[in-house]
């Protein structure tokens, strides 16, 4: 292997992958060299490349631990301690911290540690000792800091070091843990697509509530949410909710004013609402056919100010300030930056549209721990205080809207969204730069849709700076999406194993290795104390191996019944679908079954010229054909197919009874969550997202077709969920 090689060996980068069509797909030295940079490492000469190779290679050898260390419940402790050669003499002191645990610790002769291996690095030489026998059998599950020093025969300190060891269980919080029966079912839906007699215009945490209440009344276990993560409050256009500013914090748009305790007492506020002007504004963002982000946030956001400031005014012993301060301090230094990065963000953007990205601010800006940014938190601290109230009060509402849906019923609770990846502009690139990849962006490599790939112009964490960090970025991404949740669906779960990245210099993208056991068993870890079932999102194209991982580790497959098919390509019976597994009929990115039987997904990609030529059209037009065949078939087959469908033949119309059939037939299914989407429930035909599209189709700005308040008593929302309520508790 060239240095080149041995280099991208080591960050994990792949030497090759075999696209959809097997065609075999080798890394090229470009794309290489354009990752590695990505990663902060040089490598644009051979000189550079090997002085590269050399700091990964003494990496493992310059300090005595790891910065990490993850292990299986009750199993031993496999650690080593690296030291130079020729410390026999010396004394090993040290000292294991167990979380909420009394310290231990004691003193050994190194020449008593066993030597497991050894190097040779510029000249000087090195062994590893291993530490096992000092270390206790068996330590609970939860994060342990072990610190160490050598002291010299002279009784001077050689050299010290510590590390996080990780005891993590083998699997997940299970549903069967979680309800009695050992399977659920629930309704999924877009937040901001609900719409209610008291909607600001799109749907809020109000709303979800009122939502969470009548599925708990209808029986549903779960209550399915899009991504609720952080956008730019200071730029409403930017509506992506799977590219976020930060997956740690929440969309502010999704307050209720109305619901923020500090309204109450305000007379002059609620005078401010009920202004006839005021008024006009709200029922015509209200009333309109599709959301309009930046009109909600006109009306949202001065209306949030002004209950900030009177919050500002309520005396320190006041317990909204308690609480306040309570969740300030559990959110600790993450949140303090995010709130600063909206600060900054509003400050620039409204300066200049041009200076969006944070890093076309000027240079002392794009360092979170330079002085200028210190000496604008402090100038603006007001500001910056109102972006982490406005966090604050969305966690609260969140937290409200959970509780009365397990007060209506609801079995489990919220199902959250894990965003894939963040934006490269957003507040966690530039809150913690070492932990975010800068250079390369999150894609997918070709397939028969996109012959050049796609890019999904997201920062891709990075494997170095995760486990440099103990994995902490990655703890808490999961503790964050995982409050006021029963289920934590995580977008895209073969990034867990690899990622497909794409260099900004135009390069050919490449797969790059995740430590994939080491986030299995930190998936598992969180699940267990924050008592939250995983849902693994694994479409597309699986690794080999990786859906058995995902099965032992206990992390649901996500079965989707359009892609559940046979080698001939018919439907799967229901008894094939996996226990372990969360089935659907569609998701946000497909059409709803009303949708996809009447072609209305096809009617927009012809309408849009997505296809690149009419063959594809029409080929697409005749295998949708044959699907609606195949699907009738294979409701026959289990005796589900309507009365009013006297044939199998694929031009027949669509009817409500249809989709209560394709429903019924997940029903029948094993899978220990079955999820009926809200666009299916009312027959929409409408899909919330258009992959592919950015402007040319309403992309999360749909709104239901029917209130609210209507919900509960809605026939055909009855008659299609009354089978999978019926089916949840035998298979």
């Amino acid at each position: 292997m060239s240095d080149l090689d041995r280099l991208a060996d080591l960050l994990g980068l792949e030497a090759l992958y075999h696209d959809i069509w097997g065609n075999r797909r080798e890394t090229s030295a470009a794309t290489k060299r354009a990752l590695v940079g990505a990663m902060g490492l040089d490598a644009d000469t051979a000189e550079a490349v090997a002085a590269s190779l050399r700091i990964m290679e003494r990496r493992a050898w310059d300090r005595p631990l790891p910065p990490v260390l993850v292990s299986g419940e009750g199993q031993a402790i496999d650690l080593g301690v690296a030291l130079p050669a020729g410390l026999d003499d010396a004394v090993l002191v040290w000292e294991l911290t167990p979380e909420d645990g009394i310290a231990q610790g004691g003193r050994t002769a190194v020449h008593d540690l066993p030597v497991v291996d050894r190097a040779s690095l510029d000249g000087g030489a090195f062994e590893r000792r291993a530490l096992g026998a000092l270390l206790p059998v068996s330590l609970p599950i939860g994060y342990h800091r072990l610190e160490l020093r050598v002291e010299s025969a002279a009784g001077g300190v050689a050299l010290s070091g510590s590390t996080t060891l990780i005891v993590a269980p083998e699997r997940c919080v299970t549903v069967e843990e979680m309800v009695p029966a050992g399977r659920t079912w629930g309704i999924g839906l877009q937040v901001y697509s609900l719409r209610s007699d008291h909607d600001w215009g799109m749907g809020d945490f109000g709303d979800l509530a009122g939502f969470a209440e009548t599925a708990g009344r209808l029986g549903a276990g779960l209550v399915g949410l899009n991504p609720l993560h952080a956008l730019f409050p200071a730029d409403p256009h930017h509506i992506g909710p799977y590219s976020p500013s930060s997956r740690q914090f929440l969309n502010i748009l999704y307050i209720d004013p109305a619901r923020v305790p500090e309204l109450d007492d305000a007379g002059d506020i609620r005078a401010r609402i009920a202004d006839p002007a005021f008024q006009a504004a709200l029922a015509g963002a209200r009333q309109a056919e599709l959301i309009d982000h930046p009109a909600v946030a006109a009306l949202k956001l001065p209306v949030l100010e002004a209950l900030h400031a009177r919050f500002r005014a309520l005396p320190d012993e006041h317990p909204r300030k308690a609480a306040y301060s309570g969740f300030r301090r559990e959110m600790g230094a993450a949140l303090e930056r995010h709130a600063l990065f909206d600060a900054l963000h509003e400050h620039f953007f409204r300066q200049d549209p041009a200076r969006w990205m944070w890093r076309s601010w000027p240079a002392a800006f794009q360092d979170p721990q330079s002085a200028e940014v210190a000496a604008f938190a402090a100038e603006k601290a007001g500001r910056v205080d109102f972006f982490a109230w406005a966090q604050f009060e969305a966690d609260r509402q969140l937290g409200e809207a959970a509780a009365r849906g397990r007060s209506a019923g609801l079995a489990m609770g919220f199902y959250r969204d894990l965003a894939v990846a963040v934006h490269p502009g957003g507040g966690a690139a530039w809150a913690d730069p070492s932990m975010l990849v800068q250079g390369a962006n999150v894609g997918a490599p070709p397939d028969q849709f996109n012959l050049k790939g796609q890019n999904w112009g997201l920062s891709p964490l990075s494997p170095l700076g995760l486990r440099e960090a103990a994995y902490r970025p990655f703890v808490e991404l999961l503790r964050a999406n995982m409050r006021h949740a029963a289920a934590l669906r995580i977008d895209h779960v073969m990034a867990l194993q690899h990622l497909f990245w794409i260099p900004e210099d135009g390069s050919d993208g490449a797969y790059v290795a995740y430590p994939f056991h080491d986030l299995l068993r930190i998936v598992a870890l969180e699940s267990r104390r924050n008592r939250c079932v995983v849902i693994g999102e694994d479409l597309g194209t699986v690794p080999e191996g990786f859906r058995p991982a995902l099965e032992r580790a206990g992390i649901l497959s996500y079965r989707v019944l359009y892609f559940e098919r046979g080698a001939d390509g018919a439907f799967k019976p229901p008894g094939d679908y996996p226990a372990g597994s969360m089935a659907t009929v569609s998701t946000h990115d497909l059409a709803p079954f009303k949708g996809f039987w009447t072609g209305r997904d096809l009617d927009w990609r012809r309408r849009l010229g997505l296809y690149p030529d009419e063959a594809s059209r029409e080929k697409d037009h005749w295998d949708r054909g044959v699907d609606r065949w195949r699907l009738l078939q294979a409701l026959s087959r289990e005796g589900l197919r309507p009365d009013s469908y006297p044939s199998e033949e694929g031009d027949q119309p669509f009817r409500v009874e249809l989709s209560a059939a394709v429903h019924a037939y997940l029903a029948r299914t094993p899978s220990r969550i079955v999820m009926v989407q809200i666009e299916d429930a009312l027959c929409d035909d409408e899909q919330p997202n258009l992959p592919g599209t950015v402007d040319q189709h309403p992309n999360w700005r749909r709104r239901l077709p029917r209130k609210l308040e209507d919900l509960g008593a809605d026939g055909d929302l009855l008659r299609i969920v009354a089978p999978v309520a019926g089916g949840s508790s035998h298979r």
